[in-house]
């Protein structure tokens, strides 16, 4: 085949192949995210109803049921799993792997409004939401005061945090964790209540009934037009407490009367805290395509700022950083790689003995990786822990194609012919088995990426990645390796272009090598005049693989220390907070 002749008689070919290779390689390089793992879309859609009021096993009969039923129906529903609190009802749908996020949103959102009716008629709008990815956010940031309630670190988080978090790149949302929002609570007393002849439903109607909003419209003159306002909503604390309850024979009951009025939060069924203090936590979830690394690093960015600004009772720091274990991890695969790359250049040295011979693989190796990159970026992959590994494992493979054309070309020149007509002919020797070799390398990982289920969709991106370094490789070794050879190699009886110390070290090379064939043909020959022991020895070896894969334990992947520790609990139903908080 003479594939490779154009590329050897023109220099400039093959460069510009090489240049394009290496451009696009690091154009897309830069240009792509860096993530833990391969993308997976393993969804979560999360139903809250609430029904304020009732008790945990009415929720469950009435609003949680009816709505398991509807929402069961839809396809792509890997597992279902649901709670019933005191007015509170809570569905989770945990989707298949990688199944359509917003067509199972639209169709659970259509079967809840389809059993709306259903419901007690005091039951609020259900609300459907849907979370991708890890249930546990990016970054945690806390914020605590020793003075300031939670309800106003709430306040001032919504109002001036919250937005400029959220305006981050690839920050899909900045939620609020243990949030307690302004609320006018009215805690109302039995015995007072029973004294004016009053329930709580009593008070329920009378806040309704004169606290709510209303447009009047708007009045139009010849020359002018006014908007008619009404102020039909109580604003502040004491106007709440001077709200007429009730009117008996002239006397006037107020809900002062009967039940103590205070600004306070909406919700008393959770606390959170940070060094003993009650704090708000804010967290950081990532868009599903968002860059980890680089969203976090936006979010640290402005966080300094954000500090500067907070109020000077009012305190924050980052309390969990995902990025630190995925950042130390591609460290280590990346340092991983470097270190590959030297050892294959001292092997290759060492077994070729020159240096001249040594540098067209030591060129082609990083050419293949950068080039891979491109590859990538076509496919939609991202820079991972499983892409990374494939390029590690890809040093030992490409540097296979560019050693057996330098292995060749000094074939041919050791038999007398000059360097380029020795290139020309190991090319023409080369290029079918190259295209071959590639080709089966091709066929072997390809099958790895096109498994199903969890196990396919982390490994898909390692098998294309590792398939695409070979092929990068192979159009290397047809390209830019017989060329480097026809340029830079010269016959070893040439003693002009070789050093005195490159020469000692090369007979020192083959002599040693000389050494260990001589004790390899003499193993050989043991082996071979022992047929019996060799045949007994290889089948205790096979037979041992079936036992030892059978003891060995399985998992996914291994566990790792992440510097963390995450744990949670189910209280019992009728379990206070306070209760919870002595524990």
């Amino acid at each position: 085949m003479k594939l490779t002749d154009p590329f050897v008689r023109r220099p400039v070919l093959a460069i510009v192949v090489s240049l394009a290779l290496l451009v696009l390689g690091l154009r897309a390089g830069l240009s792509l995210p860096v993530q833990q793992f391969p993308r997976t879309e393993n969804a979560i859609i999360t139903v809250s109803t609430a029904y304020f009021g009732a008790d945990p096993q009415t929720m469950a009969g009435f609003v949680t049921t009816p709505l398991e039923t509807a929402i069961a129906q839809v396809d792509g529903i890997d597992y279902m799993t649901s709670s019933s609190r005191s007015g509170i009802s809570t569905i989770t749908a945990n989707l298949r792997l990688n199944w359509d996020s917003a067509r199972a949103l639209t169709e659970i959102d259509t079967k809840v409004n389809s059993v709306r009716n259903q419901l007690p008629p005091d039951t609020q709008q259900p609300v459907v939401s849907v979370s991708i990815g890890q249930t546990i956010d990016a970054m945690y940031i806390a914020f605590d005061s020793a003075v300031m309630a939670p309800n106003q670190i709430t306040d001032y988080l919504t109002r001036v945090v919250q937005p400029q978090l959220q305006a981050v790149p690839g920050v899909q949302t900045a939620e609020l964790i243990g949030a307690k929002n302004f609320a006018l609570r009215a805690w109302l007393d039995p015995e007072r209540l029973a004294a004016f002849g009053l329930t709580a439903a009593d008070v329920a109607q009378a806040l309704t009934a004169n606290d709510y909003i209303t447009g009047l419209g708007t009045t139009k003159g010849q020359m002018v037009q006014v908007t008619l306002n009404a102020s039909t909503n109580l604003r502040s604390v004491a106007q709440f407490r001077d709200l007429i309850v009730k009117q008996v024979n002239g006397a006037v009951v107020r809900l002062q009367d009967v039940a103590i009025v205070v600004l306070g939060a909406d919700d008393y069924d959770s606390q959170a805290a940070f060094d003993g203090r009650s704090a708000v936590y804010v967290g950081i979830k990532v868009a599903p395509r968002g860059n980890l690394l680089a969203v976090v690093s936006g979010v640290r960015k402005i966080f300094p700022n954000l500090q500067q600004r907070l109020p000077h009772d009012l305190s924050a720091a980052i309390v969990y950083d995902s990025t630190q274990f995925v950042q130390s991890s591609i460290d280590e695969v990346a340092w991983t790689l470097v270190e590959a790359l030297l050892i294959v250049a001292v092997v290759v040295f060492l077994f070729l003995g020159s240096l001249r011979s040594t540098f067209v693989p030591v060129i082609a190796i990083p050419l293949s990786l950068v080039g891979t990159f491109a590859m990538m970026a076509v496919l939609g992959f991202s820079i991972n822990l499983l892409t990374l590994l494939a390029l590690v494992l890809a040093i030992g493979l490409v540097v296979d194609d560019a050693i057996i054309v330098v292995e060749n070309v000094n074939r041919h020149m050791s038999e007398g012919m000059p360097p380029l007509e020795a290139s020309l002919k190991a090319g023409r020797d080369l290029g079918g088995p190259i295209v071959a070799m590639t080709a089966t390398l091709i066929a072997v990982y390809l099958p790895i990426g096109m498994q199903g289920g969890l196990t396919g969709a982390l490994f898909t991106e390692f098998a294309f990645t590792l398939a695409g370094a070979v092929t990068i490789s192979g159009v290397v070794a047809l390209t830019l390796s017989p060329m480097l050879c026809s340029r830079m190699l010269r016959p070893r009886t040439s003693t002009a272009a070789r050093p005195d110390w490159e020469g000692r070290f090369a007979g020192a090379v083959d002599r040693l090598f000389d050494a260990l064939r001589r004790v390899y043909l003499k193993l050989l020959g043991a082996s071979l005049n022992t047929l019996g022991v060799t045949a007994i020895a290889a089948a205790l070896v096979l037979v041992s693989i079936y036992v030892l894969y059978r003891g060995l334990p399985n998992e996914l992947a291994p566990a790792e220390d992440q510097g963390v520790i995450i744990a949670s609990s189910t209280p019992a139903p009728n379990a206070t907070l306070q209760q919870r908080l002595l524990y």
